[in-house]
């Protein structure tokens, strides 16, 4: 818009050539019968506010209030906090009706979208657009989607990546006819609902490998997947024995001598980022001289087993086996319980276990400190209690253990390979969507152009 020109000051020809955007600034081709506008020009656009904290009764009322985290591209149909009239009263929060689409504008989830299933009040950080009667507001909602990481883009550069209101408003949007809005909407969701069945059947098929993976640990510790080995060598249960980790194992033992070192001696520094929680392997190890690991400091040796003690690493069991450490001696986190086996028991039977979702369940029942930065204690390690079978069957377990989850792990890598695909497909079928590729468009509609106008003319 001109300075100093208002909307209504404008003719209709003025007001429609501010509404376009001109052919040098549209982002690609669209169908002749579309025309390429400003979200600013289809919608009305406003944020909300957070009442008060200091008023806590603010926050005892019975209307929605949406903040960015809830939107989950998709509608949104309840709350996790309820404001009162009086609340919205005294402060900038307003409602919005249903079908206003929700953008995020600050921080982490910006460019994240929602639709309001309800009248809804929103924080200062989502900018909410009431479509006029130029817009489908599934077809605004699926754009808006889709334009999430030029959103992004838009907002890098500060300390915190922000968009504003102003900067949505401007962004530019490509117009069809109102039903080529529709067909497309349709054509989208239908697509859409295809690809969430196939989402829907991998996810099952992901939690079936955590419920094999949970059996098949149940039964190498029970001694029952080992039943035909045992018959074949002539051995019983009997040969197992019931002992704690204590008894055939070292919980964080002393440290090193390291004294002959000299300080710029080369070892190996293993961070907790470099411990998979998913493949329970070691990555990406560093090399740091033994001066700025020397103190402070957890210190393990080579085919000791880490344990992640803290709870963000608790939810697959982060822990892994160290291999070769640089000058024989291996630094990392102190978030790390160290395991060091003795003879009687194989570290990578010891690893299982302790990677095992019933020993997490069982770790994660004791943990104490603060919410949030709770510590599985030593003691629990040292008194857990385990049927230790002879070696030479521990061996036939890791063996047995490591086909089946290699085999388990091939598979699992396939479907998220393929979840992935499905994320990709989806966001070709919204680029193609806002391009008319869809095969939906129909050059006999009534232009956009005409309905754009309308709308103008009548706001």
């Amino acid at each position: 818009m001109a300075k100093g020109k208002k909307k209504q000051n404008l003719s209709p020809e003025q007001l429609l050539e501010q509404a376009l955007v001109p052919e040098d600034e549209q982002p690609y081709e669209v169908p002749k019968n579309w025309v390429w506008t400003r979200m600013e020009y289809v919608a009305t656009w406003g944020s909300g506010g957070t009442p008060s904290r200091k008023i806590p009764d603010y926050y005892q009322g019975t209307i929605p209030w949406i903040k960015t985290g809830e939107l989950n591209n998709d509608f949104i149909y309840d709350s996790e906090e309820r404001i009162t009239e009086e609340a919205v009263s005294n402060s900038s929060a307003k409602i919005f009706p249903r079908n206003t689409v929700v953008i995020a504008m600050y921080g982490a989830t910006i460019g994240k979208a929602g639709i309001l299933g309800i009248p809804a009040a929103t924080n200062q950080a989502c900018a909410c657009g009431i479509p006029s009667l130029a817009i489908n507001y599934r077809y605004l909602f699926h754009y808006a989607v889709s334009e999430k990481e030029n959103f992004i883009n838009k907002g890098k550069g500060g300390a915190q990546p922000n968009i504003s209101q102003e900067i949505i408003k401007k962004h530019t949007i490509p117009l069809p006819p109102l039903a080529e809005q529709q067909r497309i909407v349709d054509r989208i969701e239908n697509l859409f609902n295809k690809l969430d069945q196939a989402k829907e059947l991998i996810q099952n098929a992901l939690d079936s490998f955590e419920t094999r993976k949970a059996a098949i640990l149940h039964k190498a510790f029970t001694g029952e997947l080992t039943a035909k080995w045992r018959e074949e060598h002539g051995v019983g249960m009997e040969s197992w024995e019931d002992v704690t980790i204590k008894d055939v194992c070292t919980v964080n033992p002393k440290r090193a001598d390291i004294s002959s070192f000299a300080d710029d001696t080369l070892v190996t520094f293993i961070p907790m980022s470099s411990v998979s929680d998913i493949t329970g392997s070691i990555t990406d190890p560093i090399l740091k001289p033994l001066a700025e690991v020397r103190k402070g400091y957890t210190n393990f040796c080579e085919n000791d087993v880490l344990f992640a003690k803290i709870t963000p690493c608790m939810e697959n069991g982060k822990s892994a086996i160290v291999g070769r450490l640089e000058n024989g001696v291996g630094f990392g986190s102190t978030e790390f319980h160290v395991i060091r086996c003795s003879k009687r028991i194989s570290n990578q039977f010891i690893h299982f276990l302790v990677r095992s979702s019933k020993f997490r369940d069982e770790a994660k029942s004791v943990m104490t400190g603060a919410v949030g930065q709770q510590r599985v204690p030593k003691v629990f390690l040292e008194n857990y209690p385990i049927s230790l079978p002879s070696i030479d069957e521990q061996v036939e377990i890791v063996k047995l253990l490591n086909q089946i989850f290699e085999a388990d792990s091939k598979a699992k890598e396939l479907m998220n390979i393929l979840d992935h695909q499905i994320d990709l497909i989806k966001k070709s079928i919204l680029s193609r969507a806002f391009r008319g590729e869809l095969g939906t468009n129909d050059e006999t509609d009534d232009p956009a152009l005409e309905l754009l106008k309308s709308v103008l003319l009548n706001q």
